[in-house]
Order: C-alpha cells, then structure tokens, then sequence
C-alpha cells in the first residue's frame, strides 16, 4: 500500500493523523477487550503485576530498536542536507573558477552554470519533493561539460584554472549523483512492519491491565498510544529527505544564486546639492 499521500499533507495534520490513529485504536481495544480482560483475571485474583512487568520489556526492546531506527534516519536526514550543501558550495567554486577563463569560454561556461542553478532549484526540486528523479539539469551539466572540454588554455594560469575547474566539475557531477540517489532513500518495508508491529503489541498489552475505573485504563491507555504516535509521525517525517514540510530544501542554491551569479546593484549616484 503506498502510503506517500501524507506527505502532501502539512506537517502538523500529518502528526494528528498519525496520533489519532493510534490513539482510536488504543481507546477501541480498551473498550472491546475489557470484559475478557476481566474474565482472565479472575475475581479472587489480580495480575497487573505481571502484565507490568511484560509491558516494561517490551517497551524496552521496542524503545531500543526505535531509538536506533530514529538515529539513522536523522543521520542520513543530516547527510543528505550536508551534501545539497556541499553541491551548492561547488557550483560557485566553479562559477568562480571559470570567471578566468577567455571569452566567449567564460560567458558561456557562466551562463551554464545559472541555468543549472535555477533548473535545479525551479526544476528538480518540485520533482523531487514528488518522488521523481530529476533529468533536466543533467543535460545542462553535459552541455557545460563539452564547453568546458573545448576551453584550450594557453598561458600556465589558464591551465592552473582549467584543472582545477576539471576537479570542482568531477566533484560537482558526483555530488548530483548522491543527491538523486537520495530521492528515493527511505526505511524499508520491513522495517517498517516492525515499526507498526511493535507498537502495535505495546499498545495492546496496556489492554491487558485490570482497572476497575474505565476512565483511568483509557487515559494511560491515550497517552501511550499518543507517544508512540508521536515517534511514528518523527520517523515518517524524516524518512524521506525530500518529501513532506519537514524536508531539504534547495535554499542553499538559492542563497549561491543570489550572492553569487547575480549582478551587483549598482549604487545610485547621489544627489548634488
């Protein structure tokens, strides 16, 4: 089942969803299973205790295989926010690198650059944020390559220019590849059945307790239910780098563009008395 419509949702619908569901599946257990619960127990006896005690564990092993699970995704989160970074920063490495070059080597090469910039901002980054593997900036980037191959330094500087604008270009080409293979990053299927499993046997051993005020047993019942809502909503939002409003943005290209490959204003002469 594919569940990517959520991230077409805002973050904070997208957390209530995920904690009302929880928390009605919670309350309807509570609710369907007490007077079973109640005939296991038995009248002469309560045993509360051992229930506990089977809750503590498994929420100790679930607790400990979400901890792992959640740093994993914040740090392929953070990687893939780094290396968007990293991209950005190289492409005005490069734009600077060819600023030596000869004209019309250096208009053109330039001129790639912008483009590239604001297909990956205007183009890619709507596509991404859909699932999709963007291509159109590829082709800039190829079109950037063979002007760049016909370049033909003559004095040492321009050589010294040229490899290094070959080494930022290398770089740059591998840095995009990382980013597109991040597109479709995410928590396996099967992670993610133990994920839903796991908290699903939590919840379901909060059924298990004998109280003799209904409205007690709900409200512990709600508010674990709600936690582990809570940090389902936290890995669905973080699993997909791209996707949904807790997401990587392209505002490290935006902000290059902007100090970067756009003109300076010119200073407005000021007025003669």
């Amino acid at each position: 089942m594919n569940l990517y419509w959520v991230y077409d949702l805002p973050a904070w619908l997208f957390a209530v969803l995920t904690i009302a569901i929880t928390v009605a599946v919670a309350l309807a257990g509570v609710y369907a299973t007490r007077k079973w619960v109640r005939r296991v127990h038995g009248s002469q006896h309560s045993h509360n205790d051992v229930v506990g005690y089977y809750l503590a564990a498994v929420c100790v092993f679930y607790g400990i295989t979400l901890g792992l699970l959640a740093v994993a995704t914040w740090q392929n989160y953070t990687d893939v926010e780094t290396r968007v970074g990293q991209e950005a920063a190289r492409v005005g490495v490069l734009y600077r690198d060819v600023s030596g070059f000869a004209e019309p080597y250096k208009s053109q090469l330039q001129a790639d650059l912008r483009t590239y910039t604001r297909q990956v901002v205007d183009v890619a980054w709507p596509l991404q944020r859909k699932g999709i593997v963007p291509e159109s900036e590829g082709k800039v980037l190829n079109e950037f390559e063979k002007h760049l191959t016909a370049f033909e330094p003559q004095t040492e500087g321009q050589k010294a220019l040229c490899s290094q604008a070959y080494t930022s270009f290398n770089l740059l080409a591998d840095l995009r590849g990382r980013r597109l293979q991040s597109v479709h990053q995410g928590l396996a299927a099967p992670l993610w059945t133990v994920v839903f499993a796991g908290a699903f046997l939590s919840i379901a051993l909060t059924w298990f307790f004998d109280m003799k005020s209904l409205s007690m047993h709900s409200w512990m019942t709600v508010m674990v239910a709600a936690l582990l809502g809570l940090l389902i909503f936290m890995l669905g939002a973080l699993d997909n780098p791209f996707r949904g409003d807790i997401s990587v943005g392209p505002e490290p290209f935006e902000l290059m563009y902007a100090r970067r490959m756009l003109p300076e204003p010119t200073p407005s002469p000021q007025a003669t008395p």
